[in-house]
Parts: C-alpha cells; structure tokens; sequence
C-alpha cells in the first residue's frame, strides 16, 4: 500500500535529538516520561535520550504496571538509536528509592542526570534538553544551590536575563521574578529590569516562537495596577517608563494592566504573550487554565531547554495517576523551538543591505 503523502513528510524529518533528566526518581518524573514516550508516533520526530538508570524505569515500569514501555541501554548520547526510546546508565551502584520523600539521595541522582544532560547539551551531543521535575528540598540537601532549573541553567549560559516562560497551546506568560520572596518583588524590580525582561520576552516570541511582530501584555504589581499611584506608585515610576522605553525600540508592548480580571476579559487572546511581575501572579492563572498541558520554557539562553508544569507530585507517586500530557508536550515544544531557530537562522542570513540612495531617502523622510 503507498504511504500517504502526510506519512511521507513525516518519515523524511531529521529526529531531533531530545535530551531528557530524569528528574527526583521518588517522584512522578520517571512515570511522566515512560507515559509521554510510550506513543511510537512519538520517535517519527524525536530520538528521546534519557539521562538516568535502566534499574529506574524498571523499577517504576513493575510499580505502575507499565510493562508496555519500551527502552534500551546506551552508553554514550552517541550511540542512541533513532525510532528507540535511549537511556544512559549514568546513576552507577545501587539506588534508594523512597517513594513520595524528598531525600538526600534523590537529589543527589536528579542533580547528576541534570549535569550530565546539560554538559552532552553544551557539547553539542543532543539537540535540546527536557527537564523532568526536581524537589527543590531533595536538590537542597545534595549540594544543589540555585532555586530551579531556570537559574541553573542562566549561571551556566553566564545569561542574567534568562526569563522563564510558561506555554501552552494559547497562552504565553513570561515572569519578571520568578524564585524569590514576595515582600522582595518591589523591591527588585527596576525600569531596567523590567525593559530586559520585555526585550528578552519580544525576542523569544521572534525567535523562538517564529511571531514577526509579537504584541506583550505587561502586568502591574499592585491591586488595579495600582488605581494612579492610589494604591502603590511602581507602575507609575517604574513600569510605565519601562513599557515606554521598549516601544521606543519598536516593542509592541503595551500596558500595564490589572492582573485581576485579565485573564477572565479574554483580552489575553488579543496578545502573544503575557508578562507578569511575580510567580504567583502570572502563575496562578496559567495552571489554571492549562495544567495538564502547560510547560515551562527557559528563554534568553543559547540552549533550548523545556518543562512539564507540574511538580515532582509526591502525594501521586506510584498510582499510576500522573498525566503525561505536559511532558510530551514539553518534548514537542523543544522540537519545535530547534525548528524555528533553523528557520530564523535560514531567513536572517544575508539580509540586504541598505544603498547609499535608501539611506539618503530614509534621511528625507525624517527631515519631512
């Protein structure tokens, strides 16, 4: 029987090369992954190369009765082999597993398959990386001392713009500050900051998201976005002149808006992206709307890296009751990401150049 045209474009697609930490093996991020790989449609686009233990999945495979999940041992990213579910032996000797606790040991194993992930990602061994979740507390206690992934991840790339994303299907928000207390969010966020954290978010919806002229919501910081300085005076003094600043750079940024009612208006449908000025701001919201298919994109780096939205789930772990939704589309979204920066490499190269007469125009019509 001939292929359909579709399953003919399909087959002829170079794989992306996916790397995949395992995340805290006493949490849901093993279940995740053999959940969200456990499609064959899945390796048509993706050669999946997981970062952790053969001794993990067959452990959780036996716990969750998964016993359709498929995989083999490699020992390098290397030798992974396309259309195969690859992992990587690279928690050595006998593991612990304490399901639903965050230990010292799950850290320990979560910290290693993020550094070797993320040292094959710098070296160019796998295309992308997809980061199940971590339990800050089990990272704590390993030595690990950033507040998530996104900060690791920013110290290594030497990127202090790094800005963490939430995606999902029709919705993008973008955070200011992310990790950090709430009584230190006014206090951290400038005009400076908050311009980077617009430029950064406009230059990931080109870049990474192939919008040409994306539009950002910005969010104020106090009730009302703060009802003209009657209610807190950092719009007005800082977000404001932040916003100002990025449309002189030909940002179409607009704003700030009260964060209350904006998702519920539907006015977030008429924009690319979203930028809140705290966590739970911008967070709340998104998860629900779009928890089981949301996902946590890291831009401004140099790297692609994803995240299922959801945590390590400890009070769900080995109940096979865990979506695998989010991850498969973090899987998805780095796919696609890798794709549209091949693209926008493709587009912007060589771009013409301006004549000397183009130039002289240009000037007239300033004069005018």
């Amino acid at each position: 029987m001939e292929r359909s045209k579709e399953t003919k474009e399909k087959s002829s697609r170079v794989p992306v090369k996916v790397g995949i930490s395992i995340g805290d093996v006493n949490g849901i991020g093993p279940e995740v992954i053999m959940k969200a790989l456990n499609d064959t449609r899945m390796l048509v686009d993706c050669t999946p190369v997981i970062y952790g233990s053969t001794k993990a999945f067959s452990f959780h495979r036996k716990e969750l009765k998964l016993q359709d999940f498929n995989y083999q041992a490699v020992k390098t990213a290397e030798e992974a082999k396309k259309r195969k579910v690859n992992v990587i032996n690279i928690l050595e000797g006998e593991l612990n597993f304490d399901l639903g606790k965050a230990t010292e040991s799950g850290g320990k194993y979560a910290f290693e398959s993020l550094e070797k992930a993320t040292q094959d990602l710098a070296a160019g061994k796998i295309d992308v990386l997809v980061t199940a979740p971590i339990s800050k507390e089990a990272m704590g206690k390993s030595g690990f001392q950033f507040p998530g992934h996104t900060e690791y991840l920013a110290d290594l790339a030497g990127e202090e713009d790094a800005l963490m994303l939430m995606v999902s299907p029709t919705l993008r928000v973008g955070l200011v500050t992310s990790h950090i207390p709430l009584k230190e969010v006014s206090e951290t966020i400038t005009i400076d900051k908050v311009t980077d954290k617009i430029r950064a978010f406009a230059n990931s919806l080109k870049r990474d998201f192939a919008i040409p002229r994306p539009k950002i919501a910005v969010f104020g910081i106090n009730p009302h976005a703060g009802e003209s300085g009657k209610m807190g005076s950092e719009e007005q003094e800082v977000i404001s002149p932040a916003i100002g600043k990025a449309k002189n750079e030909g940002i179409l940024a607009f704003g700030p808006f009260p964060a209350d009612g904006f998702f519920g208006s539907g006015a977030m449908n008429t924009y690319d992206g979203v930028l809140a000025m705290y966590h739970d701001q911008g967070l709340s919201a998104f998860k629900a709307l779009a928890f089981d298919e949301g996902v946590n994109f890291t831009a401004g780096l140099p790297i692609i890296r994803t995240s299922p939205d959801h945590g390590t789930a400890f009070d769900i772990v080995g109940k096979n009751k865990a979506s695998g939704q989010s991850m498969r589309n973090a899987i998805y979204l780095a796919i696609d990401v890798h794709r549209n920066h091949i693209m926008h490499k493709e587009i912007t190269a060589n771009p013409l150049k301006i004549t000397p007469k183009e130039d002289k125009r240009r000037d007239k019509r300033k004069d005018s």
